[in-house]
This record gives C-alpha cells, sequence and structure tokens, in this order.
C-alpha cells in the first residue's frame, strides 16, 4: 500500500473519529455525545487496514534491503578483484621507472579512495538496518494495542512511523544512487588500470628498442664483472680453459672490465669488434656512439673505439675480417692491427698479412696499408683524408675512411636486394672492394700467435 493511499485512509479514519468523538461545543440538535459501536468498529478497523499497510510496506522494504545486500556483495567481490588485479600490476610495475610507479602510486590512491566509500556505503547499510528494525517493532507494537485506544497520541505515533518509512524510502533511493555511481568508479578505475598497464607495456618494448641504439653495449655475461683477476681478452680466457663462444667480461691492460662476445675456434679465442647480420641496429651514428659502443653483442653491435683501442695497444694483435654475401660467396682477409687512442682519432695501423688463401673467395685488400694512420671519420667528426667532401656524410655510417671509395662496413644495411639499383641507396651502402651485396660481417682481434 503506498504512502498517499495511507494517508488518504488515515484521513477517512480521523473524519469517522472526529465525528463520533465528543466535542468541546455543545450538542447541536440533540446530536450523541458519544460514538456509536459502529463508528468505534470503523476506526478500529481503519487502524487495523493501516497496521496491515504499514507491515506489507515494511515486508517490501525488507525485500529491497535484501537486493541492495546482493548488490553489495557484487560490488565487495568487484573490489576483491580489484585489489587482487592491483596485486599483480603493482608487482609488475615496480621496475618500470620513476614514471610508471607514480602512475601506479595514483591508481592505489584511487582504489583506497574506493574502498573508503565501500566502508561508507557499509555504515549507512548498518544504519539502515537498525533503523528498519526500530521500525519493525513500532509497528508491531501498533498492531498489538487495543482497537479502541484511538486517541491523538496513536495517530501522532501513525504519522511518525508513516514518516520514518518516508525517510527510510529516501535513503533507500540514496544508497542505490550511490552504489551505481561506486560501480561508475570502479569501472572507470579498471578502464585506468588497463590504459596504465598498456602504457607500461609500450614504454617497456620503446625502452628495448632505445637500449639498442644506446652507446652502452648490452649482453649476459658468462663470468661476472666482479670475478678477481679477469682475462686480458678473449685468447686469455681460452688459454684459461674456455671453450664455449660467447659473452664474457675481459679488462684489458690499465683499461675497465667490459663485456665482449667471444668467438672460440680450435687454435684460441678471438674478440668480435664489430657484427653485422640482419640490419636490425643502425650503426649511421655520431662520434659518441662509436667511441663508446652501441648495440647488442646477442645481433649487431660495435664494440667502440675506446675498447678497440684497449685490446689492440696490448700489442701483436691481428684483425681478421670476414664477409659474406647474398650469393654465399665468402670472403676474408687478416691484418697486423693497432688502433690508437683518442688523442689521435683511433687512427688506424695495418699491415696486411701474406698467408695462405681463404677456403672460397679472393683475399680482400679493402682497408688502405700503405697510408698508414687513417683516422676514424663519422658525420660529425670528419677526420678523413678526402680534401672536399666528408666521407661519413657521403657514405654514412663512421669508419677509417681515406678516399671515401675503398670500404665502408658499416654503411647501411640493404633489407632488399632491389634497392641497391637505386644510385643513392647503393653509395650508402655497406661495402668492400665495390661488393655492395654483402649480408654479413664480422671484425675480430687475437693476439697475433692465433691461427684461423
Amino acid at each position: 500500500m503506498k504512502t498517499p493511499q495511507l494517508l488518504i485512509l488515515l484521513l477517512t479514519i480521523m473524519v469517522h473519529a472526529g465525528s463520533g468523538f465528543p466535542s468541546d461545543r455543545k450538542p447541536a440538535q440533540g446530536r450523541e455525545k458519544h460514538a456509536s459501536w459502529d463508528d468505534v468498529n470503523v476506526v478500529a478497523h481503519g487502524l487495523l487496514q493501516l497496521g496491515q499497510g504499514l507491515k506489507e510496506h515494511v515486508d517490501k522494504t525488507k525485500a529491497q534491503m535484501r537486493d541492495v545486500n546482493t548488490k553489495l556483495k557484487a560490488f565487495n567481490n568487484t573490489v576483491a578483484e580489484l585489489q587482487r588485479r592491483q596485486q599483480e600490476q603493482g608487482a609488475a610495475l615496480e621496475a618500470r621507472g620513476e614514471e610508471a610507479e607514480e602512475r601506479a602510486e595514483a591508481a592505489a590512491q584511487l582504489a583506497e579512495e574506493v574502498r573508503a566509500r565501500v566502508d561508507e556505503v557499509r555504515k549507512e547499510s548498518d544504519d539502515i538496518h537498525s533503523r528498519m528494525g526500530k521500525l519493525e517493532e513500532k509497528v508491531q507494537e501498533v498492531l498489538a494495542e487495543p482497537a479502541l485506544d484511538t486517541n491523538d497520541s496513536d495517530h501522532s505515533g501513525v504519522l511518525l512511523i508513516q514518516r520514518l518509512v518516508a525517510a527510510q524510502n529516501r535513503r533507500i533511493d540514496q544508497l542505490v544512487d550511490k552504489i551505481r555511481q561506486q560501480q561508475d568508479k570502479l569501472e572507470k578505475q579498471s578502464l585506468h588500470l588497463q590504459a596504465l598497464q598498456s602504457k607500461v607495456a609500450q614504454r617497456r618494448v620503446k625502452s628495448h628498442r632505445r637500449r639498442d641504439d644506446e652507446t652502452a653495449l648490452k649482453g649476459e655475461p658468462e663470468q661476472s664483472a666482479a670475478t678477481p683477476g679477469l682475462a686480458r681478452d678473449c685468447h686469455d680466457l681460452f688459454v684459461q680453459g674456455q671453450r664455449a663462444s660467447g659473452v664474457y667480461v675481459i679488462q684489458p691492460e690499465a683499461s675497465k672490465p667490459v663485456n665482449v662476445l667471444c668467438e672460440m675456434t680450435a687454435e684460441g679465442g678471438w674478440t668480435v669488434i664489430q657484427k653485422r647480420q640482419d640490419g636490425s641496429q643502425n650503426f649511421n651514428q655520431q662520434w659518441e656512439s662509436y667511441k663508446k659502443g652501441f648495440g647488442s653483442l646477442h645481433g649487431e653491435f660495435w664494440l667502440g673505439l675506446d675498447n678497440i683501442h684497449s685490446v689492440t695497444k696490448q700489442g701483436g694483435y691481428v684483425l681478421q675480417v670476414e664477409l659474406s654475401d647474398r650469393a654465399g660467396a665468402q670472403q676474408a682477409a687478416r691484418y697486423r692491427v693497432q688502433v690508437d687512442g683518442e688523442e689521435e682519432k683511433f687512427a688506424l695501423h695495418l699491415e696486411q698479412e701474406q698467408e695462405q688463401e681463404p677456403p672460397s673467395g679472393p683475399r680482400g685488400g679493402a682497408l688502405s696499408t700503405g697510408a698508414s694512420g687513417v683516422p676514424f671519420s663519422t658525420a660529425d667528426s670528419d677526420n678523413d683524408l678526402a680534401a672536399d667532401v666528408s666521407c661519413a656524410q657521403l657514405l654514412s655510417g663512421g669508419w677509417w675512411f681515406s678516399s671515401c671509395g675503398e670500404s665502408n662496413l658499416n654503411g647501411r644495411y640493404p633489407r632488399r636486394p632491389s634497392q641497391l639499383r637505386r644510385r643513392q641507396v647503393r653509395r650508402q651502402a655497406m661495402f668492400w672492394d665495390r661488393n655492395y651485396s654483402l649480408r654479413t660481417t664480422v671484425l675480430k682481434v687475437a693476439p697475433a700467435a692465433v691461427k684461423q
């Protein structure tokens, strides 16, 4: 029974009661001073209907409260799932950098606000339960009172109950609205966390790509940098008993430890200073990058002029150049080598060895041995022997350019053979003795006593 119907019924009862109860005015035309038994029965019947209506309303309110409790349970499960996701993502975000940490902290603060609001909703729900219990007790008291007790205090009690019921209805509506708002905020929070996770994943991919372009070489060493008595080069590791090719830590004389790729053969160990195989690394770098080194020791890389100088200055080293082209032909050349320090622009000193031919392909002579002491050049540090042009800008990459035309193993890697038909691309591609179809290159050094 709706509240307006209760009010109409109450007004009807009050009209009947007023007509039957005594009045301070004198009776007109012999009206009786006391209400008849029929009027009393009508009032009693009306009160019983009022009590029954209140009871139905209370039962309906209980059903609404059960529905609210169900929604609260679902809401609590959602909050628990959100907390679980937050914990999982929190563990994944620990090492993502300061910006990711700030975003995670913001997400945690939002989750804390949601939990605080959930606690507030729970308190309000408990308050509603308490008030509903008091309302039920009041209704039971009204139903238990004698039907003949119809004074003004009872009517005021009924009105009070009605006001309480109306207030509880408004409170329930407000609670339902708050639950909807909390659910909307939880959905937004979930979307925010998903967006945060996506941004972290994108940053992780970008950081991996950035690492390949940074000047510091990366690799998983098989020998710890903290190991005392580090080897001077990869052949020193070979002498110590290492036979597996891979990434190791060495420490040349008067230099810092450095990660290097070692190629172990039956005769000794070679320290790889350059490797290209698929074009995954950009070799068009500036002077500082070529000085410190760049790329990945597990893929394509340049060891760094500082490191090459530290190894070769130990005396008596050879440089082995190993090439293969897209047709499968292999080519090799070997030189006595020494690389000066930065004061001399990392000048290259070569003396070609006269040894037996490689298994297939001609011996290369594309590194000039006649002009000893050719300095290293990059686009931002022109040290080549050409007077009117910068070979590094013309040909791309960094190299020991003598006259821009003999070799450049650090030029651009053509991803498709068709690119070589274009003159500009062909000129800037890596080449050796006018061979522009190179597919792989390896430069490595070892003590002169080591045989390939």
